[in-house]
């Protein structure tokens, strides 16, 4: 299913309702870094968040090292970023809020 690529002004104004996130550099796409106490809760973060993605069949590039898990969100059938990319961000963070 084809998804509509947001504008940048569209873009400024979902990122103003998630202030961790960033636009990524040289790529029409989205980046947080989450930093958690010990692997065990890097990992079951992402374990979550699987589930989440999965459930919408959309899936982020991440990456996980220790207690670290660098993630980025674009989809890529667009060719950038779409609404669905911020509701997965939005899903993301709630995610993270409740691990904390």
């Amino acid at each position: 299913m084809a998804r509509a690529k947001m504008s940048m002004d569209e873009l400024i104004v979902a990122l103003q309702g998630l202030p961790a996130w960033r636009q990524v550099e040289g790529r029409d796409a989205i980046s947080r870094t989450f930093r958690f106490r010990d692997f065990n809760e890097a990992f079951g973060f992402m374990a979550r968040v699987a589930l989440i993605a999965e459930k919408m069949d959309h899936h982020p590039e991440w990456s996980n090292v220790y207690r670290t898990v660098d993630i980025v969100l674009t989809t890529h059938d667009a060719g950038g970023v779409t609404p669905l990319d911020i509701d997965l961000a939005r899903k993301i963070d709630a995610v993270a809020e409740a691990a904390s």
